[in-house]
C-alpha cells in the first residue's frame, strides 16, 4: 500500500500484547501451546452475526466457539502465547495491555472501526478524499466479506487497513485458541482477497478489550495491537441522538482531547453522523495537526 513511514516504525515494531473479557469460554493455562480444534467438532460461525456495537452490553453469540482451525503460521517474531517474547520492546505501550495508544509522532491518526458499511464508509472515503487525508479502517471480517469492493477501494486510496476481528465478540480474548486463531486468519484472508497487496499490519480488539494472551495470537500474524487516545463517543446516541447535540459532543471532544501524537478513535458502521461530524473536524484537525494513516 506504501512503503513503512518513520512514524511508529519503532514505536509499534513488534509489540506483542495479548487480551480478554467475557463469559462464554473459560480462558487457557498460561503457557499452552495453540492446537486445531478437532475435525469432529460441532463449533460453528454465525458468518451474518451482528455487531454488539461499541456501547452496547451483548456479550458473545450463544455457541459460537468457531470451526476447525487450520495449523497455526510459523512464529516469524513473537514467541508462543506463555513463552518470551523474541520481539524488540515498543515505545509507545500504553494501552491496555501494552497496545498503542499514541503514534510515537508528532503526527495524528484518525481510526475508523467496525466497517466496512456499505452508505457511510463510501461517503467517508468521499470527504477524505476531498480533503486530501489518509485514515486507517478498523474492519470486521464479515463485513470485509460481503463488502469486497470498499475495501479495495479503502486500499487503493491509500489508506491502512486494520484487523478488527470476525465478528466483533466482546470476549474474543475468552474464546478457545482454535477459534481465536480462526477469527484472526479468516479476517486477514477476507481483507487480502478483496485487496492482495495491502499490508494488514495491525489489530484493534473489540471494544479495546485487550490482554497479554489475544495480543500474542495477533503477533502470529504480525499484527501490532493499537488503542485510542481519543474517543469521540459517536455511539452514544441515546442520550445525544444523531443530529446537531451529537455532533457538538463528538466535535468538542475530539478538538479537546487531541494532542500530538494521538490515536483518534471513531466509527462509520452504522453511524451515518460520523461523516458529518468530520465534515467540521477534518479543517479543524488539519489547520493543528499532521494527519496521517498508521505507517506499513
Amino acid at each position: 500500500m506504501r512503503r513503512a513511514a518513520p512514524l511508529l516504525a519503532g514505536v509499534l515494531a513488534g509489540l506483542t500484547v495479548v487480551a480478554g473479557c467475557g463469559r462464554a469460554a473459560q480462558p487457557e493455562a498460561a503457557g499452552a501451546h495453540w492446537k486445531p480444534a478437532p475435525a469432529t467438532s460441532t463449533a460453528r460461525l454465525v458468518p451474518g452475526a451482528p455487531d454488539p456495537g461499541p456501547a452496547g452490553g451483548a456479550t458473545a453469540l450463544p455457541g459460537v466457539t468457531g470451526p476447525p482451525s487450520p495449523a497455526p503460521p510459523p512464529a516469524t517474531g513473537p514467541a508462543a502465547p506463555g513463552q518470551p517474547s523474541r520481539s524488540r520492546p515498543s515505545v509507545d505501550a500504553t494501552g491496555p495491555a501494552g497496545s498503542a495508544r499514541r503514534t510515537g509522532s508528532d503526527a495524528v491518526a484518525l481510526t475508523f472501526d467496525d466497517g466496512p458499511d456499505p452508505v457511510n464508509t463510501p461517503a467517508l472515503l468521499d470527504l477524505l478524499k476531498e480533503q486530501g487525508v489518509k485514515a486507517t479502517f478498523c474492519v470486521v471480517g464479515f463485513r470485509a466479506r460481503d463488502h469486497p469492493e470498499i475495501v479495495a477501494r479503502i486500499a487503493a486510496e491509500g489508506h491502512t487497513l486494520c484487523n478488527h476481528s470476525w465478528q466483533h465478540l466482546k470476549d474474543l480474548a475468552q474464546r478457545p485458541t482454535g477459534y481465536v486463531m480462526w477469527d484472526l486468519e479468516s479476517t486477514q484472508n477476507a481483507i487480502h482477497k478483496a485487496a492482495p497487496a495491502a499490508k494488514v499490519e495491525y489489530f484493534r480488539a473489540p471494544y479495546g478489550n485487550f490482554t497479554p494472551r489475544l495480543n500474542e495470537f495477533a503477533a502470529r500474524f504480525g499484527l501490532k495491537p493499537i488503542y485510542w487516545e481519543v474517543d469521540d463517543e459517536c455511539y452514544t446516541t441515546s442520550r445525544f441522538g444523531v443530529g446537531p447535540a451529537m455532533i457538538r459532543h463528538m466535535t468538542s471532544l475530539v478538538e479537546r482531547g487531541t494532542r500530538p501524537g494521538s490515536i483518534i478513535l471513531s466509527h462509520e458502521n452504522g453511524h451515518p453522523h460520523t461523516v458529518t461530524a468530520y465534515r467540521t473536524l477534518l479543517p479543524w484537525l488539519k489547520q493543528h495537526y499532521r494527519l496521517v494513516p498508521l505507517p506499513t
